[in-house]
């Protein structure tokens, strides 16, 4: 039997026992503390470019709570309060964004201010943050609900063929391959909850054209109506061709964002769209025969022109430089011409291009120029038994010759070069699918190389003759009838006395001399369907100073994203020789950027030509009068950070501050 005293002591010591225990829980949590402050001050001094404060709060309780669906302007969740002793330190935002007078505000994050990620402010406040801005009318919520690339899904109410059901579904599925790459990109770590992700049914008729393709008559137009149906957001596109859906499936794309504090997909919960294109041909020029580039760089560069509803993938093939493209009709053009045997794009190369734009709504227009621009990959002739295919070849000086090294151009008289020719556009045909257009090249022909081994004709007249029986090529090339229109790049064959002998009901021209020269305006003037690259605007290569000993060899400046957006060289669309009585002779089907890639090689592709050809990109689709205001700075950087989204490096416009607060830039 305990005594009395002998109690008291155990009892003693059991508090005692309790207070140490105690006191070791409190040491603890003050080490905790002392932790968690020592890495704040080191993750701020070390890491000043994100400067983020780390903040501790309880493993079991959620770190933000929010089953709101942002139907206000902005978000007011906060965090939760620490509610165990079991900490975690996680990293978390340290700006925040609310929309004040129709523009988004930072603002340091904290309890009291609500939590909302930049993206979704900006999709969320006054600007439409749609590129290429619609030119019908746009109606959008301000509401935005969760979803799920895994949830949406696609039902055909009507489809006027088979080849349109197949490309609206391969279309699909390309559209949800990029939204599950987007919320790949998002990260583990999630600071608010959003709420249950919706189903999507997005609905599609297609009344028109039977023929997928892209066509110089394709009616591009779609409406798109978006809006909640109980737990459901059902998505009605309407259009009269593939190519029309296909950009409704592209606006429905820009309607959704990755909001990373929420580490999830949201979209607008309704919307409202009219579209259709001010012009028919939205087009890029690509160089591949300067430098070569790799085929997943041209499908990405695809993929960035769908995402702001180019059209035209304008592939100049081959050059003096290089002959990269192997065709099972003149194999040994790429044999002799290539820069090596990885440099060469094979038939299943120009495949897979072609079918992932014919799938963004882009035709390929692949370009083999001439009667100039040849090199070594014409020279193989002789030992073949097909004479002189070409001269001047590697001639020297060569700028007796031509523009750039190495010169070469075609034998104008030379029989085998014509059958070679027909070859050459039958085949490049039936690879593209595209029988309606054609581009022949046709610039920069050197009168002095066929003066000296035609001392018996006009160089020019050899030149207008040549061009003829290219035409000649091309349409037994095409079943007998020539293309509704066939391009030559703008040249001394497109001044007069030349231009008038050319065929204005089958030729077009694309311009590319500069916007203030006289002969620029001429080929308008004839009445010539037309392209427009003016080279003071639209020419994407410029601005990089000479790549030779002779500063004649590069353009300049630079053409900014302004430039290019500003340039309308259609608003002044009446000749001063006409009167108010005669009709307008200009004819411009559209028009197209171009990098030429002297200066250019892999890995750097992007960034040169994105976001510049975005601009372009509105400015043909929309075509809006006002320049680069307010919010198309706004727009445009949205739609940069797309593309950053999808994998394109593409080039900031200003630093990130500017981002972070765009209306104090402006």
């Amino acid at each position: 039997m305990k005594t009395w005293g002998e109690a008291l002591g155990r009892g003693a010591g059991a508090h005692f026992s309790r207070v140490g225990r105690l006191r070791r829980a409190l040491l603890l949590l003050a080490a905790a503390a002392c932790t968690a402050a020592a890495l704040l001050y080191w993750r701020q001094q070390t890491d000043p470019s994100d400067r983020r404060p780390l903040h501790v709060y309880s493993s079991v309780s959620p770190i933000m709570t929010s089953n709101l669906y942002y139907k206000n302007k902005s978000s007011s969740a906060t965090p939760s309060a620490a509610s165990s002793l079991n900490f975690t330190i996680i990293s978390v935002p340290q700006w925040t964004w609310i929309c004040r007078s129709d523009r988004c505000e930072r603002l340091l994050a904290s309890e009291s201010v609500p939590l909302q990620s930049l993206p979704t402010c900006n999709m969320l406040c006054a600007s439409t943050q749609l590129w290429p801005q619609p030119t019908g009318p746009v109606s959008l919520a301000t509401a935005a609900v969760p979803v799920r690339a895994d949830q949406y899904s696609l039902k055909i109410i009507y489809s006027p063929s088979r080849a349109v059901t197949e490309h609206l579904n391969d279309a699909f599925g390309l559209f949800k391959d990029d939204l599950r790459h987007l919320e790949r990109s998002h990260g583990d770590n999630r600071h608010m909850d959003v709420g249950t992700p919706r189903e999507v049914i997005v609905r599609v008729s297609v009344n028109g054209t039977a023929d997928p393709r892209l066509r110089l008559n394709t009616d591009e137009s779609y409406t798109l109506n978006m809006r909640p149906n109980g737990n459901i957001i059902l998505v009605d596109i309407s259009a009269q061709s593939f190519c029309g859906a296909r950009h409704g499936f592209e606006t429905m794309s820009q309607l959704i964002w990755l909001d990373p504090y929420a580490g999830s997909l949201l979209t607008l919960e309704a919307a409202n769209v009219q579209d259709k294109p001010r012009f028919h041909y939205r087009g890029l020029l690509l160089d591949t025969a300067r430098n070569y580039f790799s085929v997943k760089e041209i499908l990405r560069t695809i993929d960035a022109m769908a995402a702001c509803k180019l059209n035209t993938f304008h592939w100049h093939a081959s050059d003096s430089q290089s002959f990269p493209l192997k065709l099972n009709s003149a194999p040994r053009l790429a044999e002799h011409g290539a820069y090596s045997p990885g440099a060469i794009y094979t038939q299943e190369d120009v495949k897979t291009i072609v079918r992932r734009a014919k799938l963004r709504g882009i035709r390929v227009l692949i370009e083999v120029d001439a009667p100039a621009h040849v090199g070594r990959a014409w020279a193989w002739g002789p030992e073949a038994g097909l004479g002189h295919l070409a001269y001047c070849v590697e001639q020297t000086p060569w700028n007796s010759y031509c523009g750039e090294p190495p010169c070469g151009q075609l034998n104008p008289r030379n029989p085998h070069v014509y059958d070679l020719l027909t070859h050459i556009y039958a085949e490049i045909i039936k690879l593209t699918d595209v029988d309606d257009i054609f581009h022949l090249g046709g610039d920069e022909v050197s009168e002095r190389c066929w003066k000296q081994h035609f001392n018996d004709t006009d160089p020019m007249n050899l030149w207008l003759d040549f061009t003829r029986q290219a035409l000649k090529s091309l349409q037994r090339a095409n079943g007998g009838r020539l293309p509704e229109l066939t391009l030559l790049w703008s040249s001394r064959l497109t001044r007069s006395p030349y231009l008038e002998k050319l065929d204005v009901k089958n030729i077009g021209i694309q311009i590319w001399g500069s916007s203030s020269w006289p002969e620029s305006r001429a080929v308008l003037d004839a009445g010539f369907r037309s392209i427009i690259s003016h080279v003071d605007a639209w020419y994407l290569d410029c601005g990089f100073g000479s790549w030779r000993d002779s500063s004649d060899g590069h353009c300049g400046p630079y053409r900014s994203w302004q430039r290019v957006y500003e340039h309308r060289p259609w608003v002044d669309e009446q000749p001063a020789s006409l009167s108010s009585a005669d009709v307008n002779p200009w004819r411009i089907d559209g028009g197209a950027a171009c990098q030429w890639t002297e200066q250019l090689g892999p890995g750097g592709l992007d960034s040169r030509v994105w976001p510049r050809a975005a601009a372009l990109a509105e400015r043909l689709w929309s075509d809006r009068s006002e320049g680069a205001a307010a919010d198309v700075y706004l727009r445009l950087d949205t739609q940069r950070a797309r593309l950053v989204a999808k994998g394109v490096r593409a080039a900031p416009l200003w630093p990130q501050w500017c981002s972070h607060n765009p209306h104090a830039c402006l």
